[in-house]
Formats: structure tokens, sequence, C-alpha cells
């Protein structure tokens, strides 16, 4: 299953929220990115059918080490390119938010030279 931007997104907010919460819930992805509980539902249900997540007994969401992998991926991507766009005077908000949308489009290739040139 190929993910596409809105289930790349969902992964790495679990993956942020678990740095922040014992367990993160359904109810925690709505508040934090400011969307419905049926979206949520929704993108629960696909990113488990596709082997994403796995639901627990108490409600808590995990992810799988493939959904590890795409969240850890995304939320490094977004880290290097807010901190880059920032490097070069753009605003902090500005570059959280442009950085969110760059992260799934980027190559492999551009991102790793942009990476490449913070250090």
């Amino acid at each position: 299953m190929r993910l596409q931007e809105s289930g790349e997104m969902y992964l790495e907010t679990i993956y942020v929220l678990e740095k922040k919460l014992p367990i993160v819930r359904a109810i925690d992805i709505c508040e934090y990115r400011s969307v419905s509980k049926p979206s949520v539902s929704r993108a629960v249900g696909l990113l488990k059918q596709g082997g994403y997540i796995d639901c627990q007994a108490d409600g808590g969401l995990v992810l799988t080490e493939s959904g590890r992998l795409v969240a850890e991926k995304i939320y490094e991507r977004h880290t290097v390119l807010k901190d880059f766009l920032v490097k070069i005077g753009v605003a902090d908000e500005i570059a959280d938010e442009d950085a969110c949308k760059i992260e799934h489009i980027i190559s492999d290739q551009t991102f790793n030279a942009i990476k490449n040139s913070l250090n």
C-alpha cells in the first residue's frame, strides 16, 4: 500500500505524540491536528489495514515497524527542512508550515543535499 501525504502526516503525528504521551489515542490526534473524529477514524482504519499501526485493547495506537520507519523519515525531513529554512532567514512559523508541505514531495537526493549542507 502506497501512502499518501495524509497517511504520512498521521504517522508523523502518532510518532510525535508518542514522545509526549504515555498512550496515543484517536482523540489526541484529533486535538493535535485539529481534525474531526471521523477523519481520524478513517485514517486509522486505512493505516491499520496497511500494516502501519496496531490498535491496542486500551484504545492506544502503536506504530508497527514499517509505520515507525515512515514516521521517522517524515519527522527527520520536517525537522531538517525547517532548520534549513530558518537558517536561510525564513521566520520560524512559516518555516514550520513550509517544511510540512515540502517533506512529502522532496526527492531523497535533494533532501540529502540539504541535510549535508547543514553539517
